[in-house]
């Protein structure tokens, strides 16, 4: 069985050293991964998404 880590929109900011709002845009804009909605107000980042876009990001460097 695997566990899944979910990451707050404020965790995920600080991992890459931008504001909160940057993030969603990001999100929004199709640049970045889709959050999951997990309940009413908690929506969350997994993290195997945002590292599977890191590896996305260094192979286009």
């Amino acid at each position: 069985m695997t566990i899944e880590n979910y990451l707050s929109d404020k965790y995920v900011a600080g991992r890459y050293g931008v504001s909160r709002a940057t993030i969603w845009r990001w999100s929004q804009s199709g640049r970045f991964p889709k959050p999951v909605k997990l309940s009413p107000g908690c929506t969350r980042w997994r993290a195997s998404d945002l590292e599977q876009w890191e590896t996305q990001q260094m192979e286009r460097a």
